[in-house]
């Protein structure tokens, strides 16, 4: 795109946490300037020196008056953070992108602009708040929006979640938990209640802060929301791993009759996923950090159905709902 107006401000509210950096940095990437980027945050971020473009930047401390001159307000912090602000943002006349690091406004129209040529923009993206969703509701859309020209019967997705969707509290944990167990010290309590150092599981611990249950519904809505009910919503679960950063995932399509493998990759590419055919490396969770897109590996027939197909994948969880946020940015300009 051209180097957007120089009057067009954007404030990002939470600018300390990765997503709120990676985002920074792809704005300034696609042509925005520094000066155009407003940094804002709470507790201790407040008063932190940091670059913006070529120019030196403070964080400053987020209140109503932030958003007075901006025609943007992006939330890339916790929830609490944008349902502490986002009305404070509205009132002064900025348009809303929620990127939180779970779903912390539940009137928001979740939107995915690479989709709208093939499922269209959905309802209410004019107005209200809009959201950039996390990686594996953009992954799962994005699969379920390429494939519905071939008429999926059946459309599975399992997702290897990261801590670092429970943002630098979970991260921390991980560290801590791995820390004790190699010292032969026992885990308890955190906001997962359970042990997730060397550990795979599809449930926290009954006492946890944040039902991975409950993550995958919100995940689910999501999903619905971009489609915007054109395109049937995949099943999807979701599996805690004991890594840092990135999704990794698999997902099984049985389609109609005619798919193969040439037509499937076209379609994925073209809803914007990193297609890697046979004679690349496949995706791994490290290979994709950094990655603005999903990367996709070879897709492998299933050997006992016809028409059926297994593809495996990754996502950098961050850098993903960012790019995203950064087309929705791009859209309003």
């Amino acid at each position: 795109m051209p180097i957007p107006d120089s009057h067009f401000r954007i404030a990002i509210v939470g600018a300390s946490t990765p997503r709120g950096k990676d985002l920074r940095e792809l704005l300034e990437e696609r042509g925005f300037r520094g000066g155009q980027i407003r940094l804002f945050d709470e507790d201790i971020a407040v008063g932190t020196i940091t670059r913006s473009g070529d120019e030196a930047a403070i964080i400053a401390a987020v209140d109503e008056a932030s958003f007075s001159d901006a025609n943007v307000a992006c939330f890339a912090g916790p929830a609490e953070m944008a349902r502490r602000h986002a009305a404070e943002a509205l009132r002064a006349g900025a348009r809303v992108v929620d990127l939180s690091e779970d779903p912390g406004l539940d009137d928001s129209t979740a939107w995915i602009p690479s989709l709208d040529s093939i499922a269209g923009r959905p309802v209410g993206v004019e107005r209200g708040v809009l959201r950039s969703p996390s990686a594996a509701a953009i992954v799962s859309a994005s699969v379920a929006a390429a494939l519905d020209r071939f008429r999926p019967n059946r459309l599975v997705t399992v997702f290897l979640r990261p801590v670092s969707e429970c943002g630098q509290q979970g991260i921390d944990e991980l560290e801590q938990q791995t820390t004790r167990l190699l010292s032969f010290q026992p885990v308890s309590g955190g906001i997962y209640d359970s042990q997730v150092a060397f550990n795979l599981m599809d449930a926290y611990g009954a006492a946890s802060t944040q039902p991975l249950d409950g993550v995958r519904r919100a995940i689910l809505r999501d999903i619905e929301r971009a489609l915007g009910g054109k395109i049937a919503t995949p099943a999807l679960w979701l599996l805690q791993a004991p890594v840092f950063f990135s999704y990794a995932f698999t997902i099984y399509a049985e389609l109609g009759a005619g798919a193969g493998k040439a037509e499937i990759e076209a379609a994925l590419a073209a809803a914007g996923f990193d297609v890697r055919g046979a004679e690349a490396d496949r995706p791994t969770n490290l290979s994709v950090a950094g990655q603005p897109r999903a990367a996709l590996g070879e897709i492998v027939p299933d050997g006992a159905r016809e028409g059926a197909f297994w593809l495996w994948g990754a996502a950098d969880n961050v850098r993903l709902v960012a790019a995203n946020a950064v087309s929705i940015i791009e859209s309003l300009v």
